[in-house]
């Protein structure tokens, strides 16, 4: 059958509004259908808490203690594997995960960096999400969402590691469903990233912008109770929610108060029934006016 110049354009056109939007629908997490039709429920409940509108707190952990991380990763929303300000390494934490694979927190490595070979490794152990530090610019926040998930939307590539023995569980196939359960989240430190925060919580992928409390006070030159580092703050709270991603704060002392500019993703916090790990993190009253405790040095 000869087909028209006319019909060829028209089923090119329809063909792209499709994959555009599917690509839409990934990079705003959005469960892919089930073989039933349904949603697929996300395995990310960190992430699922987020797009349901609640608040997610972790704890940090720094050393490689498979036997303690066990244990505390029972209380809270995820976990923050420390890689930026530690000698941990990837087999510690691959070690950690496979130690209680299922345990209730996400878990999720705040990286170095944003290269390719660090984000491959992290998702490669079975992390459900990456945490990219000091994002200055819209090229490193770019850096960090395209090798976080498969393609089409972005250009993770297939390897081997742990990952799909534990999510690939109870007839779900891993490669088909970790898109919508991974979770890219930007920290803006810097006045430059402040300047840049729209466009940088614009860019596809990204699901989450948070402030690095600490160090934004250091790179400012401002202490944290200063309305001039408030302003700071409030502008990337205005962008991301502009830009129509998730904000949230390193530090969890503004989980609540007239500084939380609706935040809902902290590093550290109250666990989820009241347990106090031994460094003394944990449930507790949340004071705005006391030095942030989120941020790890």
């Amino acid at each position: 059958m000869k087909l028209s110049g006319l019909t060829i354009a028209a089923a090119f056109v329809t063909g792209a509004v499709v994959f555009v939007g599917m690509l839409a629908q990934a990079q705003q997490g959005a469960p892919s259908a089930t073989k039933q039709g349904g949603p697929a429920p996300l395995y990310n409940t960190a992430k699922a808490k987020l797009l349901a509108g609640k608040q997610v707190f972790s704890f940090t952990q720094s050393t490689n203690d498979p036997a303690g991380y066990c244990e505390k990763a029972k209380h809270y929303d995820y976990t923050w594997f420390e890689m930026q300000h530690s000698t941990l390494e990837f087999k510690d934490i691959e070690a950690m995960i496979a130690a209680c694979p299922h345990v209730a927190a996400t878990p999720m490595i705040r990286l170095p960096d944003a290269q390719e070979w660090h984000i491959q490794h992290a998702t490669d152990i079975g992390v459900l999400g990456v945490i990219i530090p000091t994002v200055d610019d819209v090229d490193r926040a770019r850096e960090g969402a395209k090798w976080a998930r498969y393609p089409p939307i972005a250009r993770r590539s297939a390897g081997q590691g742990q990952a799909a023995s534990i999510w690939g569980i109870n007839g779900i196939n891993y490669r088909q469903t970790i898109n919508d359960n991974m979770l890219v989240v930007i920290m803006i430190e810097t006045p430059t990233g402040v300047a840049n925060a729209f466009d940088i919580a614009s860019v596809p992928g990204v699901d989450v912008v948070i402030t690095g409390n600490n160090d934004l006070s250091s790179f400012s030159g401002f202490p944290q109770t200063d309305d001039r580092y408030q302003a700071l703050v409030k502008k990337v709270h205005d962008d991301t929610i502009r830009a129509g991603k998730i904000f949230g704060q390193a530090a969890a002392t503004y989980a609540t108060g007239p500084h939380s500019y609706d935040a809902r993703f902290f590093q550290n916090g109250p666990s989820n029934d009241g347990y106090v790990p031994p460094a003394g993190r944990g449930r507790g009253p949340v004071n705005v006016s006391a030095p942030p405790k989120g941020e790890e040095p």
